[in-house]
């Protein structure tokens, strides 16, 4: 998965796999904790619209290669991923 995030200094924005299955992707942080969420409508393997939602923590914030990690869910489908700045 690519997630793509922009800063205008004011607003964040994101895309989840830039492309013909992209998803604008609605990111919220939280700069007291450094929490991330981000929420997206997306299709599934069949094709079928559902809601993906994930909540994870910004660490590592001097490294450029920076991480969120956290929970994710998808539809009934739940787990953790980490995401790392390339």
């Amino acid at each position: 998965m690519t997630v793509v995030m922009t800063w205008d200094g004011k607003d964040i924005k994101g895309v989840v796999n830039p492309g013909p299955d992209s998803a604008s992707t609605l990111v919220t942080v939280d700069v007291s904790s450094w929490n991330v969420r981000f929420e997206a409508d997306m299709k599934d393997a069949s094709g079928k619209m559902v809601h993906v939602s994930a909540d994870g923590r910004l660490e590592d914030l001097g490294n450029y290669h920076r991480t969120i990690s956290g929970t994710w869910r998808q539809g009934s489908t739940n787990g953790t991923f980490k995401l790392t700045r390339e």
